[in-house]
């Protein structure tokens, strides 16, 4: 779902492109979300899909796997509008 988010944008921020310009995306990812907390919270769901609720610390590590994501994408997409920066900069001067 963090991934979904850098997908608003090939080379563009987060910060420059923020994600509720995309009202449609973000009501997916709540819908995503709030079924993940009823297959993991209700008890008739844990025992249909053979699973338990996750304490705070195993979501701590789930966002902990989840978020170099976010961040890795973010330092590609900087290098992305450098290098086109450098790119298409040069081609403008010749």
């Amino acid at each position: 779902m963090l991934n979904a988010l850098n997908a608003l944008s090939e080379d563009g921020s987060l910060i420059q492109m923020p994600p509720w310009r995309n009202m449609w995306l973000i009501g997916a990812i709540i819908l995503s979300l709030s079924l993940h907390c009823v297959i993991l919270y209700i008890p008739l769901f844990n025992k249909i899909f053979g699973i338990l609720p996750l304490n705070a610390s195993e979501w701590g590590l789930v966002f902990a796997f989840s978020a170099p994501v976010l961040i890795v994408d973010e330092i590609l997409k900087g290098y992305s509008r450098f290098r086109n920066k450098a790119l298409y900069g040069q081609a403008k001067k010749d």
